[in-house]
């Protein structure tokens, strides 16, 4: 079914903002996406805080053109929506958790990451970051790694002198 102009320009409007107000954003490309499925890949979304929104790609072109992104923009094929929210690694990073458990019929296809385009190359390593608390606790492990080999040397010194 065709769309009317208004509601062209009303879908356009919000794609508008939406874009304006994202951090980051994943192109999402869901090709044989059942109805049960694209459910629940918006309700798991949703409890990161990401939102999703499906637009013709003429929208979504030009909605994109009116910020100032740096870069050429990905070729973008087949059913098209957005990943947007205001986490630079969450909308790529849970469209591709979901991708996992749903192998071709969804893709992360490129994306807009700190105001440049991304390639899907790219937003698919950018997606493969762990979240910030894991990071923490990989960091206290690298930092806690070398005095807990020393403690070990010490005990064994220990137990030596003992024996």
């Amino acid at each position: 079914m065709a769309l009317t102009k208004d509601k062209k320009k009303e879908i356009l409007g919000e794609l508008k903002d939406a874009v304006k107000g994202a951090i980051s954003i994943a192109f999402v490309n869901f090709h044989n996406l059942t109805v049960e499925d694209s459910t629940q890949l918006r309700s798991q979304l949703r409890e990161e805080g990401v939102s999703y929104r499906v637009a013709k790609k003429t929208l979504i072109k030009k909605a994109l053109d009116d910020q100032k992104i740096e870069g050429d923009m990905p070729l973008l094929e087949g059913e098209l929506a957005l990943a947007y929210g205001n986490d630079l690694i969450a909308p790529a990073r849970s469209v591709y958790a979901f991708q996992k458990d749903h192998k071709d019929m969804i893709s992360i296809v490129g994306g807009v990451f700190e105001g440049k385009y991304m390639d899907m190359t790219a937003m698919n390593e950018i997606a493969m970051i762990p979240p910030t608390p894991i990071l923490r606790g990989q960091f206290v492990n690298v930092i806690n790694s070398p005095i807990q080999g020393l403690v070990v040397a010490l005990n064994q010194i220990a137990e030596k002198k003992e024996s």
